[in-house]
């Protein structure tokens, strides 16, 4: 199964930004990380950041068209971005993942809109929950 891990806005700076919210592993260490622990489960994982919308939903659109899943973490674009929401509607098989508990934050963090059209979402158990995604479309197979 090839899976997509695709990473929103600003989860480039992994690392260095918020430490204390996100922790203290790079996005180049996260990646490696998630093609390791794919191929540990029989999945050919390939990861993406970007800051660029078009760019994500681009990437949505391929996966759609070659019917790959997809782990998201939208990043800020969770709370707003209905061109990301209306994407991944068009993807048959999609895991949401945020890092932190956005219900535990601010606000305006409380709504999400991408969530009602994805198959779970983890939240709040840090880089963990990517391995958690990985774990379950490994069980899908």
């Amino acid at each position: 199964m090839k899976v997509l891990v695709l990473n929103g806005v600003n989860l480039g700076r992994l690392g260095t930004r918020q430490p204390e919210v996100y922790g203290a592993t790079t996005h180049a260490q996260l990646a490696e990380h998630l093609v390791e622990t794919g191929q540990g489960l029989g999945l050919d994982v390939e990861v993406r950041q970007t800051d660029s919308e078009a760019k994500m939903v681009g990437w949505l659109h391929e996966a759609a068209a070659n019917d790959w899943a997809v782990v998201i973490n939208p990043a800020a674009w969770s709370h707003y971005s209905y061109a990301i929401a209306d994407a991944v509607v068009q993807v048959e098989t999609v895991v949401e993942v945020h890092i932190s508990n956005v219900h535990a934050r601010e606000e305006w963090r409380h709504r999400l809109v991408i969530s009602p059209y994805v198959l779970g979402t983890i939240m709040g158990l840090g880089l963990g929950g990517y391995d958690l995604a990985l774990a379950h479309l490994a069980s899908r197979q």
